[in-house]
């Protein structure tokens, strides 16, 4: 009678055990990817419209609709991309797809799956082709692949850090999906940045476009873009002039690279 007793308890035990790893998967609601990414505000709750004022979205404004994410996250990638487009020396393109990679935490699909993010292979090899010249270093806060900073000492180009894609991904703190990697832990996974997501982000950016004049849609993404440059020092904006322009075409026509990796497809 115990052992039938003991032997029930463990299977109730692993009931809860695969109810609570999965839990974010099943229910669909948020799940902090770890790693270099800051926690969601809204773990355990469904993705939501992002809200406004002081932790709206800086960046990656595509998923405002529908995101587990808030300035926490968006923050951090702007700086990323404000690195990338001063000392890191990064081309149009380049700038365009890195955008795209480190909103991926914004995406709702991956917000809900435990992290870090999981990227497609063939988009990784997309922007080590586009980024491989650009100057990155090794943040020694989060000990991975960042792009390089004023006070870093040590960069380098991309190329000389990691030799593709994968491997770009996985230094800069994200998860690859291989094209034979069907099932992870035994389901069946979708990866960002392959056609079938690119499609529900061009789907997202089309939407809010049809709802208001586009003058409008580029007025806010340009006062958030100006608030940020409010709050910096007066030697950073100067030195940062060049490279503010360059984000800022970012910020507006972050649909060209969807289309172009569309176009790839």
């Amino acid at each position: 009678m115990k052992k039938r007793v003991y032997g029930f308890s463990i299977l109730i035990l692993f009931f809860n055990l695969l109810i609570t790893f999965s839990h974010g998967k099943l229910n669909g609601v948020c799940v902090s990817q770890g790693g270099r990414f800051a926690p969601f505000s809204s773990e355990g709750k469904p993705p939501e419209r992002a809200s406004k004022g002081r932790s709206d979205l800086t960046l990656c404004r595509v998923f405002r609709k529908k995101t587990c994410c808030d300035a926490a996250q968006t923050h951090p990638a702007l700086l990323s991309i404000r690195k990338l487009a001063s000392t890191g020396e990064a081309s149009q393109e380049c700038l365009h797809l890195w955008e795209l990679l480190e909103c991926s935490i914004c995406d709702p699909n991956v917000g809900v799956q435990p992290g870090p993010p999981l990227i497609c292979a063939s988009f990784c090899e997309r922007v080590y082709q586009a980024c491989s010249n650009a100057y990155f270093s090794m943040d020694a806060k989060t000990q991975v692949l960042a792009p390089c900073g004023v006070n870093d000492f040590v960069c380098g180009r991309a190329a000389e850090w990691v030799s593709n894609g994968t491997e770009l991904c996985h230094a800069a703190g994200f998860a690859v999906k291989l094209p034979d990697d069907r099932y992870i832990d035994g389901e069946e996974t979708s990866c960002y940045g392959g056609k079938a997501s690119l499609d529900k982000i061009a789907g997202s950016w089309s939407a809010p476009r049809s709802e208001r004049p586009q003058k409008d849609k580029n007025i806010g993404i340009l006062e958030d873009f100006q608030q940020w440059v409010q709050e910096m020092q007066f030697g950073e904006r100067v030195s940062w002039a060049v490279g503010g322009l360059v984000l800022t075409a970012g910020l507006l026509f972050v649909s060209h690279a969807i289309d172009l990796l569309m176009n790839l497809e």
